[in-house]
């Protein structure tokens, strides 16, 4: 995604003062670079951290860091999962076995653990994960929804997509297909 936008100008954050201190402190709380793993080991950190950057073909540091972080602390706080088929293991558990599934995997497949593959065998291993058995693909796709939910949560992408940021407490006005209001990007 890096390096593609048609918002190349545009930066979210010129419009902070618009939102009100608790939302102005949540986003600006995603560009901290200090933190403590509160559930992953540092080898699921390092695995789930090269994971993360494969599944949205972004190798920013700042932006997979933070996917790794908001991981960590939504494993941490566990806030429900609403619906989760039978069979399927709760999230903190499923993300936990799922990379050590993988790990397991990959040394059986190449001899050598995930975080020591080219990219080309890191990212045969997450294809065949999600293809594989009932629970890979499940670990695959919370795996896949906690990244890009967090991905997509990060202020820099916002700004490279275009999004105007939290709509509370101004609201969007022109609401017509076609119409931005003056906050929002303009494409270039």
């Amino acid at each position: 995604m890096a390096n593609e936008s048609h918002y190349p100008n545009y930066d979210v954050l010129r419009n902070k003062e618009e939102w009100d201190e608790h939302t102005r402190s949540i986003v600006l709380s995603r560009y901290n670079r200090t933190w403590e793993f509160q559930f992953l080991t540092l080898q699921e950190v390092e695995i789930l951290h090269l994971i993360c950057s494969r599944l949205v073909d972004d190798t920013r540091e700042d932006l997979v860091a933070y996917m790794v972080k908001h991981i960590d602390q939504t494993l941490v706080d566990s806030p429900g999962e609403g619906q989760r088929k039978v069979g399927v293991l709760p999230a903190h558990q499923l993300i936990r076995e799922g990379l050590q599934w993988l790990n397991e995997a990959s040394i059986k497949q190449y001899m050598l653990g995930f975080t020591q593959l080219e990219k080309r065998q890191q990212l045969h291993l997450l294809d065949e994960f999600s293809r594989g058995n009932f629970l890979q693909k499940e670990w695959f796709k919370k795996l896949l929804s906690l990244a890009t939910e967090s991905y997509y949560s990060h202020p820099t992408v916002w700004s490279e997509i275009g999004y105007g940021g939290p709509a509370y407490p101004r609201g969007y006005v022109r609401a017509q297909l076609g119409q931005l209001d003056p906050w929002e990007a303009q494409p270039e």
